[in-house]
């Protein structure tokens, strides 16, 4: 049991760091722009707070996060030349040992993002349910 907890951990280590390794990559010049839009949607629903499915669901709550943001990453990954993935996992790599990198702006975005989104759907549902 321990030696699959340890396994679980590792991998949730690798997958944070090549998250920011596809961050760093986005904001390469050499990386084609369709990319970049891949990227930066893995990344908004990675980092929203908002799911596809919500968390209190049992077991599907957690199974978006858990197949969706893999499989945008490997998309990404895939997308991205590798001479530039390589350079931004060893950027990525030399980042996370000087401890997790903060992005409050980026953050405070999304969440604005989502705000006005759901300002949106609220306007929308009053002006629907009052005709």
């Amino acid at each position: 049991m321990t030696a699959a907890v340890s396994s679980l951990r590792q991998r949730a280590r690798q997958l944070k760091s090549e998250t920011y390794a596809v961050y760093l990559a986005s904001r390469d010049p050499r990386v084609p722009w369709y990319a970049k839009v891949v990227v930066a949607c893995v990344l908004g629903y990675a980092l929203s707070p908002i799911d596809l499915i919500p968390d209190f669901i049992p077991v599907l709550g957690y199974l978006d996060d858990l197949i969706l943001v893999p499989a945008g990453i490997a998309l990404a990954i895939r997308l991205i030349p590798p001479g530039v993935m390589a350079e931004c996992r060893s950027r990525a790599e030399a980042a996370m040992q000087k401890g997790k990198p903060k992005n409050w702006i980026a953050a405070s975005l999304i969440v604005a993002i989502w705000v006005i989104v759901l300002a949106w759907a609220a306007f929308m549902a009053v002006k629907y349910f009052r005709t």
